[in-house]
């Protein structure tokens, strides 16, 4: 029985080593032209790349999900169709599922490998010549904004631009793995729900820029639900990628002037898909309840 048990415990954790490294990762290319019927690329498999749609005349987007979701559900639909909507652009979604379904702890430890896969993978289209690195976006939601910056930290922050959606909290706090500005040349941050017992999201500035819409919890709509204020991140990215983005904020001195709505320095626009884009500092932005905030 012990035997039984001591083996048990062995394929355990070398599948649970397999999956830290990232092999069970897989991506799916969307464009103009496969609006809903995405190409998978392959890793280990180049013509997959060269079938798969993604061109170095376009800018390159890539969507990583959070916990206990996949490519097909939480921000991807939402943010894909929106980018496909509004931009001629490559846009890959990560999906790591097969770990982020697993206990948050478990899928906490998988992040950096994830991340460093992702990071391979773009090298490798790099190597097709098939993406610019002055053209690539990088976004993340919950545990996929963590995973956003190992992806960056692989290529030595030379990625144009991460943006992190409410980035996880839960571990995180002092953890020196979590997203920061040095993993991309522009990192942006949107925190939504960011205080409270229960909150999802982390507050500390971690970015070049971090947006706190409506103070960063607590969302319009949303009541007393934490869930609710978590997703309004992607809800509210989704919403900038018009040409007519209305959300702009104003730069804030301090947290405090940022809790009492009395921010009144410089203003940015949040969100969108600028690379050009420059700013530092914590923002607050006041949205309205819904679609289009």
């Amino acid at each position: 029985m012990f035997k039984v048990l001591v083996l048990a415990v062995c394929v355990y954790a070398a599948a649970a080593a397999e999956q830290r490294n990232g092999n069970a990762n897989r991506y799916f290319v969307y464009t103009r032209g496969n609006f809903n019927n995405p190409q998978e690329i392959i890793v280990n498999d180049l013509t997959t790349i060269t079938q798969s749609g993604v061109e170095l005349s376009r800018d390159t987007v890539l969507l990583i999900h959070g916990h206990q979701s996949t490519a097909f559900n939480s921000l991807n639909p939402t943010v894909k169709n929106a980018y496909l909507q509004n931009f001629d652009v490559n846009v890959i979604v990560v999906d790591w599922s097969t770990v982020a379904r697993l206990d948050y702890k478990l899928s906490v430890t998988n992040v950096p490998g994830v991340g460093t896969a992702v990071g391979d993978l773009i090298s490798l289209l790099l190597d097709a010549n098939r993406v610019d690195l002055r053209r690539i976006h990088i976004v993340g939601f919950n545990l996929g904004a963590h995973v956003a910056g190992f992806a960056g930290r692989r290529l030595q922050g030379r990625v144009a631009r991460i943006t992190g959606l409410d980035p996880s909290g839960n571990q995180w706090d002092t953890n020196s793995g979590r997203l920061s500005e040095s993993d991309a040349e522009y990192v942006e941050v949107i925190h939504t729900d960011s205080e409270g017992l229960f909150s999802n999201g982390l507050k500390d500035a971690i970015g070049d820029v971090d947006f706190y819409p409506n103070g960063g919890s607590k969302q319009p709509g949303c009541g007393l639900s934490n869930s609710c204020s978590h997703i309004r991140a992607w809800e509210l990215f989704a919403a900038t990628l018009r040409e007519d983005n209305e959300l702009s904020g104003n730069s804030c001195s301090n947290f405090l002037q940022l809790s009492w709505n009395r921010c009144n320095g410089d203003a940015l626009a949040m969100g969108d898909h600028q690379f050009s884009k420059r700013g530092s500092g914590i923002y607050r932005v006041n949205t309205r309840s819904s679609a289009p905030f």
